[in-house]
């Protein structure tokens, strides 16, 4: 026989019981939906990492053909570089990236300058690119305009890029003092190389180049 206190922990545990049921019943349906969203969000998330990885493939494997035949003697340059163009817009944000960089360095190397320079600036300006590309894009453009453009503006578009955090600092810099040549400040054009050429932590390359730049401008 049951004690006093038994029947009521037996009555309490039935009522809980029937809480739970009538609980379950109210919101089964919506947790059974959160689970079936929940199920069908990882296959979603799983099905774009799989078409993802197929694009990057594709991508990568489109990209290396055309950078082969870009090498191949007697390419035809200019239409390789409608090739890099038009992987672009089909491509993740990477190769679309490289593509659009390589297509302006071909269209610079066959002296259509204007479109390489429409180039940079397209990669220059685009969010999504990764910051590295787009300081070098902006960085060629000042090379491919050295020579035509304004040298205001071009040490104003350069000028970020030759702060000492930047990665493309020490080319910056180099660049910023040939535009400082051009602009006929030869002093100060002259400091800047002679300090690049002593600066360890540049490139030994742009060092040398700095030191005989600077040993050839007359004082």
């Amino acid at each position: 026989m049951l004690h006093l206190p038994d029947i009521f922990d037996e009555v309490e545990e039935d009522l809980r019981a029937e809480r739970a049921q009538r609980l379950w019943r109210r919101l089964a349906t919506p947790v059974l939906g959160a689970l079936v969203l929940t199920v069908a969000g990882v296959g979603a998330w799983q099905g774009w990492q799989w078409y993802e990885n197929r694009q990057r493939e594709a991508a990568a494997t489109t990209f290396m053909a055309i950078h082969r035949a870009a090498e191949a003697e007697g390419a035809d340059l200019p239409a390789i570089a409608a090739r890099f163009e038009a992987l672009a817009p089909t491509s993740p944000a990477g190769y679309r990236t490289l593509a659009l960089l390589r297509a302006a360095a071909l269209r610079a190397e066959t002296g259509d300058r204007d479109a390489a320079l429409a180039l940079y600036d397209r990669v220059a300006a685009d969010g999504s690119a990764d910051q590295l590309y787009r300081d070098l894009a902006s960085l060629m453009w000042v090379l491919r305009s050295l020579d035509t453009a304004d040298p205001a503006l071009l040490a104003a578009r350069i000028a970020p890029l030759a702060r000492p955090d930047q990665p493309w600092n020490a080319s910056a810099r180099e660049l910023s003092a040939l535009v400082a040549l051009r602009a006929g400040q030869r002093e100060e054009a002259k400091r800047s190389l002679e300090a690049l050429a002593a600066d360890v932590t540049a490139p030994r390359g742009i060092r040398e180049r700095a030191q005989r730049i600077a040993a050839g401008i007359a004082g």
